[in-house]
């Protein structure tokens, strides 16, 4: 899962993806509705991958925690709606998810945009297991290392001489160029 590319702008309710990259700013595609629009050095943006969450050791990047819900819930959505849940329904699962977490700096706020996340980048098909990207990586390096057999091109007819009716000319008469000449100002 490679979240560099995935986007949390402030003022904006959701995630979003980085299209192209412009003299002033970017060019994001939002997952939730796919509508593009430009965002300015001026605007608030994180990338997801340099986000992380307080536990009680050290933090816990968000692709490692977006793992660990995507295992615990089976590759499913949240079973609520993030956004109107209440704190006990949200600390319950991210006790879960993340069972170190602190207490005192981790917010009910944080544990909403957590989920709502992870539901966002669920339904935007951006969360997959690690065991799936191994595997993809893996296919896709033996592709390339397989050999590519061509097959040998048929040859070709030799081309058939056609008969065409002759070509009609006709001469334009050139229009006389005129010259000006220019005078100088006295």
């Amino acid at each position: 899962m490679d979240l560099s590319n995935i986007l949390a702008i402030s003022g904006k309710p959701d995630l979003n993806e980085l299209v192209s990259r412009t003299k002033n700013g970017a060019i994001v595609m939002n997952l939730v509705s796919g509508n593009k629009f430009p965002v300015f050095s001026s605007n608030s943006i994180s990338q997801l991958s340099e986000i992380r969450m307080f536990t009680t050791e050290d933090e816990k990047p968000l692709e490692e925690i977006f793992q660990n819900a995507y295992t615990i819930l089976e590759g499913k959505p949240t079973s609520f709606d993030p956004k109107k849940a209440d704190s006990k329904e949200l600390f319950d699962l991210l006790g879960k998810v993340l069972p170190n977490y602190d207490s005192e700096r981790v917010h009910a706020s944080d544990a909403k945009k957590l989920f709502s996340w992870y539901n966002v980048l669920l339904n935007a098909g951006k969360l997959t297991p690690e065991e799936e990207e191994k595997k993809e990586e893996s296919e896709e390096a033996e592709a390339v290392e397989k050999p590519v057999v061509k097959k040998a091109a048929a040859p070709k007819r030799a081309a058939t001489p056609k008969q065409s009716a002759p070509k009609a000319t006709t001469q334009a008469k050139a229009a006389p160029k005129r010259t000006t000449i220019a005078k100088k100002a006295i």
